[in-house]
């Protein structure tokens, strides 16, 4: 049987165990929520934006369910690492974060040239970019389990540095520009709910997109300092453990429960469709 991360000897290893068992199920609760919610709305599920989001979910739900084994039992997710998964639980967050990458690229799309955009992301295309997405992030998986342990961490410590890359270039770059052609967009448009509704969904981009920033970037760079560098960094004894790895985790809690708040459609969904059904039926 495999050991628990840490020893149930003390106060502070309880509540860590506590803690990411809570986040597991954070994760799963939010996310499974938000998917339904999608899924039985069809305004939303016929729309680019809830697309990219469903996928999300369906990576997010699987990197809680495996946060109950990478967070809470002694595991180190690496091809040679000790119980490990081979990668394939800690790629669900690799998953997620292509397709925030993807989907914000998305957003910027529309906002620019929303009339070419319109007739180029038909809803099937946008499916289409998704699967794409997942068939890349499993082959890049297989290869990864195909290769010695060292080419392995060549390949994954070059993947980060061009991840980083791209995620400066859409997140900041891209997300900046946006903020800018909107907010001009905004200020020539006449004071109405409407225009109050898109600002809000302004600065629900710019904030999501800054959460995604400060929860991932300490990761990204501990990695490429520690691959590149060649420098002796700490490790730490498995996944439960390392908050590097903790805080892309909580991003995929705090995302769904973002756009939940700043999307007024999916918030009725959830809280008048799904969490209302739960709740009568827990009351039968």
């Amino acid at each position: 049987m495999v050991p628990l991360a840490v020893p149930f000897n003390s106060l502070g290893n309880a509540l860590l165990l506590v803690f990411n068992g809570a986040l597991a199920t954070v994760i799963v609760i939010i996310n499974v929520s938000v998917f339904i919610s999608i899924i039985i709305t069809k305004s939303l599920r016929t729309e680019n934006r809830f697309i990219y989001m469903m996928s999300t979910c369906i990576s997010d739900f699987g990197t809680g369910v495996s946060w109950y084994y990478l967070g809470i039992f002694d595991v180190d997710d690496t091809v040679s690492g000790k119980n490990t998964t081979y990668f394939i639980s800690s790629n669900f967050l690799g998953l997620s974060y292509l397709v925030i990458l993807a989907a914000q690229a998305d957003r910027y799309h529309a906002v620019v040239s929303p009339f070419q955009y319109s007739r180029r992301m038909t809803p099937m295309k946008t499916v289409l970019v998704v699967c794409c997405l997942w068939v890349y992030a499993y082959a890049h998986v297989a290869a990864l389990n195909l290769v010695t342990s060292a080419t392995a961490a060549k390949i994954s410590s070059i993947g980060m540095f061009v991840c980083n890359v791209i995620m400066l270039v859409i997140m900041l770059g891209l997300n900046i520009k946006l903020y800018l052609i909107a907010k001009y967009q905004l200020s020539r448009e006449p004071p109405s709910a409407e225009r109050e509704h898109r600002r809000g969904s302004l600065h629900l981009i710019i904030i999501v997109a800054g959460c995604f920033l400060l929860f991932w970037t300490p990761i990204f760079t501990y990695i490429i300092i520690c691959d590149f560098a060649t420098t002796h960094c700490y490790a730490f004894e498995n996944r439960a453990t390392d908050p590097l790895r903790i805080l892309p985790r909580v991003n995929s809690a705090l995302t769904p429960f973002l756009y939940v708040r700043g999307c007024t459609p999916l918030k009725q969904a959830l809280l008048g469709k799904v969490w209302k059904c739960c709740a009568s039926s827990s009351l039968r």
